[in-house]
């Protein structure tokens, strides 16, 4: 009797035992794959911020063969493949992701936006269409304003631009957009302000330098802008100034320009060369 009660005892505390081991095995293989998870998570955003592009492009299509039903790797292709400058790609991944049961509106946006970098407008349109009204975002307002541009439709695209605007607390980038498109209907006054104001937001933003230059040379304004600029960009717009006044057939002002742009570069500045070069030979013939 003391025996089986011996035993019984002993297979119980076995039993406990085994149950336990198999608990804590459990916990830790639990903790392991959190851990997994929480380390793919920053090995993709560090993918798809600081990574070379194309290194983060052969990392998520490796990663979408192996696990086929992750759309979350999927979407990390396709965004690295925009980072790589590779938009008729882009479009495939975007596709694909877009066709899966997890996408989401955002997804759409984002397949518009490879549409317009691969030069598709009219299919980015009809992308954008299909979004819904609700889905009210910076990016998805930002590319309505270019797709109205692109079809000249110039009341849409203020009024998206301007929805724009106010949905992001940095919008350089997007006054810049709308000042081109000013300028490309000839509305150089509005273009000139609203390049001043894209500079207020973001004073590095050269190209809204360069553009303002020339809303202020179509106006006949040969006078650089009161804006921050390094001694190798007041050359470059300098340059940008001469070629508005040599274009509007104010030839000698041009000249001057472009001995200018010449002297304030630090180094040879071969552009500005080759322009003086031309129009010397064009007077002298």
């Amino acid at each position: 009797m003391r025996h089986t009660s011996l035993i019984s005892l002993c297979l119980t505390g076995a039993l406990a035992l085994s149950a336990c081991q198999k608990s804590g095995d459990t916990d830790v293989n639990r903790t392991l794959k959190d851990l997994n998870v929480i380390d793919e998570s920053n090995l993709s955003n560090i993918m798809l911020t600081v990574a070379d592009p194309n290194e983060s492009v052969a990392y998520f299509r490796k990663a979408s063969i192996d696990n086929p039903d992750r759309v979350d790797l999927q979407r990390g292709l396709a965004k690295s493949l925009v980072r790589a400058k590779r938009p008729t790609e882009a479009v495939i991944a975007w596709n694909k992701v877009v066709d899966s049961a997890e996408s989401t509106d955002e997804d759409r946006v984002e397949l518009a936006d490879a549409l317009i970098r691969s030069g598709d407008w009219k299919k980015a349109g009809a992308e954008l269409d299909r979004v819904p009204p609700t889905h009210e975002t910076y990016k998805r307002y930002r590319l309505e304003a270019m797709v109205a541009d692109s079809n000249k439709e110039w009341k849409n695209a203020d009024s998206f631009y301007e929805t724009a605007v106010g949905l992001t607390t940095n919008p350089g980038s997007v006054l810049n957009n709308w000042g081109y498109s000013k300028l490309a209907r000839g509305s150089f006054h509005d273009a000139e302000r609203l390049f001043t104001e894209a500079l207020s937001y973001n004073k590095d933003l050269f190209t809204a330098k360069n553009n303002l230059v020339l809303a202020r040379g179509a106006q006949r304004n040969y006078v650089l802008p009161v804006i921050p600029m390094s001694q190798i960009e007041r050359a470059q717009l300098l340059h940008t100034l001469a070629l508005s006044a040599i274009k509007q057939g104010d030839t000698s002002t041009g000249k001057g320009l472009l001995k200018e742009a010449i002297d304030t570069h630090p180094q040879h500045f071969e552009a500005a060369v080759r322009s003086l070069s031309a129009l010397e030979n064009n007077v002298a013939n």
